[in-house]
């Protein structure tokens, strides 16, 4: 079995209760900061190779190229973090979209994306990272080949609104902690290394 030489990150934002979004809120939940938003365009500059699947491409390319436009509703710091990921390079996991994508910096898989990020793991150095993807986070956790795993937390309760539940269909995972930040005083990044286990850990 040959050396795995690429780190895989589930990148995701929460809401307190586990939702990716809720229904009538702003994107972020309304809660994005400028320390938050400053780290967001910091990160956008790593060497990372961001994973996606086809909604996420969708959404995120559309107010990538609404942020770039002088008219966009976004504040200056959202539109630094959105126009950044068009630099950045992005694999799209997808059957129903065909190339030429029309996002810079986009290449296009069509076959099985766990085999397809197995094989990239192999092959390639550096960091790869999901945005958003929430079924394609799942499938590669699943299949254990997710090295760490960070959270961004905002601290609210979308029990009512919530769409898009994150934990569900999830193995169970044991999480161990590396780091830790809080933005603007409220939202807290976690970040840990996660381990798919068959059956709950022992208090030994």
């Amino acid at each position: 079995m040959s050396e795995t030489t690429a780190t895989l990150m589930v990148d995701l934002i929460i809401s307190l209760d586990g939702y990716a979004s809720a229904e009538g809120w702003p994107g972020w939940w309304g809660l994005e900061g400028p320390e938050y938003l400053a780290w967001l365009e910091e990160e956008g500059k790593q060497d990372f190779t961001t994973l996606m699947g086809a909604n996420t491409y969708r959404v995120m390319a559309g107010m990538s190229q609404e942020a770039s436009e002088d008219s966009s509703g976004f504040s200056e710091e959202e539109g630094a973090s959105l126009t950044g990921l068009a630099a950045m390079p992005k694999i799209i996991f997808s059957s129903t979209l065909t190339e030429p994508l029309v996002w810079p910096n986009s290449e296009l898989i069509s076959g099985d994306a766990v085999e397809a990020v197995r094989e990239l793991k192999r092959s390639r150095a550096g960091t790869f990272s999901t945005l958003g993807s929430l079924s394609l986070c799942r499938s590669l956790l699943k299949a254990g080949l997710v090295d760490r795993y960070r959270l961004v937390v905002f601290p609210v309760i979308t029990g009512k609104t919530g769409r898009e539940r994150i934990y569900d269909g999830y193995p169970d995972v044991a999480l161990d902690m590396i780091q830790s930040r809080t933005f603007d005083g409220r939202l807290q990044l976690l970040e840990y290394v996660p381990r798919v286990i068959d059956s709950p850990l022992s208090r030994d």
